[in-house]
């Protein structure tokens, strides 16, 4: 297929509280586009405020896909999402409308447009023993277990990292292959005759620290203290994907008693800080993109037509 044949996609990618998801919006009302969700908390139903989920108002501007999806019991993978994204992407194109995708979420931006190794969706029964395990015994003795049988694996990854050390063994489970042995194969691409038009937002790192702080202050008013504590009172499952919202943590621990308000608030707001540094490394190192802002979104209508153009 060549360069004229392939079909449009415009990928929006940044640190949490960069403007990506307004830009996002505004691009998508320029080009008559669909708004695709590629953030991995915003997938779960359970926190809106904390995920800085699009409100109502927003999805009424343009339509927005794949925000909200998932239950909090939900441990969602890459694989589910990508499957999904390929089709509402193919969706729209079959309207003939703009794929949008935003997100900050590297692994699965990264994974839509360079491929990803083509392991199979995992069972239910296998992520249920695997979440069992790591509430019974914890995520060192999952790691240990992980060694056993794919020692590469449990070498590069560390042994407090509850998500991708419960996947790695996870697919060991279920699949009866170690992910070392997956990640030998092939990439597999499920958007071939995609053309990736790529725009990241790379702002100063004072800037992004002072928007992570003034939107958790915003996020507050909001009432997401309440968002926590509707979710306190179910007693879920620390371990979920979707109890590592940004500030949910924090917010459990004072619902605990462990600390005080503003301690959490305090520690919610340098947790933020220190996860928008990382996104923003990560994608200044790892993705390429044919448009870069280097200051945060804030409505300017010549990026935008940019962007579109």
């Amino acid at each position: 297929m060549n360069k004229q044949e392939k079909k449009r996609v415009i990928v929006i990618a940044g640190p949490t509280a960069s403007g990506k998801s307004q830009l996002a919006i505004d691009v998508a009302k320029a080009a008559n586009g669909v708004v695709i969700n590629a953030d991995s908390q915003q997938v779960y139903d359970c926190t809106p405020l904390l995920s800085a989920c699009p409100d109502d108002r927003d999805k009424r501007t343009v339509p927005h896909r794949l925000y909200e999806i998932w239950g909090i019991e939900k441990s969602g993978s890459v694989v589910e999402w990508l499957n999904l994204a390929a089709e509402e992407i193919r969706k729209a194109w079959t309207e003939e409308k703009t794929p949008v995708v935003v997100g900050g979420t590297g692994l699965y931006i990264d994974n839509l447009i360079n491929g990803t190794t083509p392991i199979p969706e995992t069972k239910p029964e296998a992520r249920a023993r695997v979440l069992e395990m790591l509430e019974n015994d914890g995520v060192q003795a999952v790691h240990a277990k992980l060694a056993e049988v794919d020692r590469e694996a449990a070498a590069r990854l560390n042994r407090n990292d509850t998500t991708r050390v419960r996947r790695a063994y996870e697919v060991w489970l279920d699949t009866g292959k170690t992910l070392t042995e997956w990640h030998k194969l092939p990439m597999k691409k499920l958007l071939p005759e995609a053309a990736f038009e790529v725009v990241k937002i790379l702002p100063p790192q004072e800037e992004l620290d002072e928007r992570c702080f003034c939107r958790f202050d915003m996020m507050m008013e909001a009432g997401a203290l309440q968002e926590a504590e509707k979710i306190y009172e179910k007693k879920y499952n620390d371990k979920l994907p979707a109890m590592r919202a940004l500030g949910l943590p924090e917010l459990l621990d004072y619902l605990k008693g462990r600390c005080s308000k503003k301690e959490a608030v305090g520690q919610a707001k340098l947790h933020s800080r220190q996860y928008a540094k990382r996104q923003r490394t990560w994608f200044a190192n790892k993705l390429e993109a044919q448009v870069v802002l280097e200051h945060c979104y804030n409505g300017d209508e010549a990026v935008v037509k940019k962007i579109v153009n």
